[in-house]
């Protein structure tokens, strides 16, 4: 008897696991992710406004999410596109070759645009533009590789650099608003023409159509009276005009820019027909929270609060109208931030905090003046940009001296200057195994940098007085999360530290794609 039902019992399992399996398999992968980066969002940020959020939009996504609380990006330094490349092809920039929005032209010794490209006009804009200078596939790629072209793969950015590498090389088209005329535009490399329904789109409600009536004040007046910040019990009010020849860069770095990228959002799902099909389409969305106009948080403690408010809103409006028009488990949500915040001045000098200021040009006229006096006189420096050092390869060449032993001597100078953590040269980094180094291996890439890469210490100004251009050394930790919504995920709440190169293959396995062709990290889940 006991053996009986000990049969009955496996005949009974061996059913429920057949049947979960066959489940398994049928189930089918979502008809449309929607993939959302968030400029500069922050945890501690994301976190104390909750008070102010509505219960449709950041809250949805975090009670009822998988939600990686500590994630990070496996590269230093980060910026807005550098970020975006990573997770649309799930590498670093050692591979894409993305590694910041603008970088040192080895030929010209002009530094160019990451998506500068002058053999593609734009569509209303002047920008010349493609992602050919992504040197890997992204998501988007993937997705029309593997379905003959027949899923539709769009990218709305504020920005231009965002939506190209978010967009990928395959995608239908990148979207984003020119800084001169303030419409929605794109390149040739896509399309030869504006798609109809962008067209429609422009004439009803681009920026340009409403710039000059345009006022930002607090959406709420709580706004005013829920003070995360503890620098000051002044609420100051405000109301912001876009004016001037940078109306639509300033326009652009406002709350008021994450409504225009839900409502570009909604019309192109709708007149684009995405998620129509059993083909998975995917529409990457970069929204904005950083501060008004790259100024201190204590001088815009109420506009960086109503921007985490209307961001929240502008989710809620997104998700409400996915909600009318598809299923729960048709629609995947992937929610991240770029990772990083603009540096804020502070007068560190003033509390006694060590600082100083760390002159690349001054640099390269004694490295020149160093490996002179070795080598014979000449121009062995032959450029600086940000925090890197250029050296003259063909005046190498002539001397017979080894790249090298030239960087070598170069590095052992310059490490020994005042404000300097460390320094890397091009070779160490391509060979490098050293875990302590990884982060800085993962950000270079030798066609795009210089030779010589210094690592300011914190606090430290690195200045180019050349080009005037200076930024302040920070290694500061900026926490993020990463969010994954609908598709049949579960909530919880994860707090094993992460890294947003996982992004890319999590979503390319949840909706049974190869990985980009670059991307060797291991799916989230």
């Amino acid at each position: 008897m006991t053996n009986r039902y000990l049969y009955i019992t496996l005949l009974a399992l061996l059913g429920f696991t057949t049947d979960a399996q066959s489940q398994e398999t049928s189930r089918t992968a979502p008809r449309l992710v929607i993939s959302i980066t968030i400029d500069q969002l922050r945890s501690d940020y994301l976190e104390a406004f909750t008070p102010l959020y509505s219960e449709g939009g950041l809250k949805r996504l975090l009670s009822g999410g998988m939600v990686f609380v500590n994630a990070s990006y496996p590269f230093t330094p980060v910026d807005r596109a550098s970020a975006i490349a990573a997770l649309s092809t799930g590498t670093t920039p050692y591979y894409n070759s993305i590694v910041g929005n603008r970088w040192l032209n080895r030929e010209t010794l002009r530094p160019i645009g990451c998506v500068d490209d002058s053999r593609y006009a734009g569509l209303l804009t002047h920008e010349m533009t493609s992602p050919d200078g992504l040197l890997t596939s992204t998501l988007g790629d993937e997705l029309k590789v593997t379905t003959g072209g027949m899923a539709i793969v769009y990218a709305i950015a504020p920005y231009r650099e965002a939506a190209v590498l978010s967009a990928g090389h395959a995608a239908d088209a990148a979207l984003w608003i020119d800084n001169v005329h303030g419409d929605w535009c794109t390149s040739t490399y896509y399309t030869k023409l504006l798609p109809s329904w962008l067209n429609i789109y422009n004439e009803q409600k681009a920026p340009t159509k409403k710039i000059a009536s345009t006022q930002w004040e607090p959406l709420y007046d709580v706004t005013g009276k829920y003070n995360y910040f503890l620098y000051t019990d002044d609420n100051k009010p405000f109301k912001h005009k876009f004016t001037g020849d940078y109306r639509y860069n300033d326009y652009k770095e406002s709350a008021l820019i994450n409504t225009d990228i839900t409502e570009l959002a909604v019309h192109c799902i709708a007149s684009t027909h995405m998620g129509d099909d059993m083909v998975t389409d995917l529409l990457s969305l970069t929204y904005f929270a950083g501060t008004y106009g790259h100024q201190r948080v204590t001088d815009c403690q109420m506009e960086l609060q109503d921007t985490y408010m209307r961001l929240d809103r502008e989710l809620e409006r997104l998700m409400a109208y996915i909600d009318l028009h598809f299923q729960a488990s048709d629609v995947l949500y992937v929610v991240t931030s770029t990772g990083y915040s603009d540096v804020e001045p502070a007068d560190y000098s003033s509390f006694r905090i060590p600082t100083g200021t760390l002159n690349m040009t001054r640099t390269a006229h004694l490295l020149n003046m160093y490996l002179g006096g070795i080598w014979g006189q000449g121009a062995y420096v032959e450029s600086t940009y940000q925090n890197q050092i250029f050296l003259n390869h063909k005046l190498l060449e002539t001397k017979k001296i080894s790249l090298n032993e030239a960087t070598g001597r170069a590095q052992e100078l310059v490490a020994m200057m005042q404000g300097v953590r460390n320094v890397y040269t091009s070779l160490q980094l391509l060979t490098a195994q050293s875990p302590q180094m990884a982060k800085i291996r993962n950000a270079f890439h030798p066609q795009r940098c210089g030779d010589i890469i210094i690592e300011a210490a914190p606090g430290w100004n690195v200045l180019n007085e050349e080009t005037q251009q200076s930024y302040v050394s920070t290694a500061s930790f900026i926490q993020f999360p990463i969010i994954i919504y609908g598709g049949g995920t579960q909530p919880e709440r994860i707090t094993t530290p992460v890294t947003t190169d996982r992004i890319a293959p999590t979503i390319a396995r949840s909706i049974r794609i190869r990985a980009p062709n670059a991307c060797s990290s291991e799916p989230l889940f």
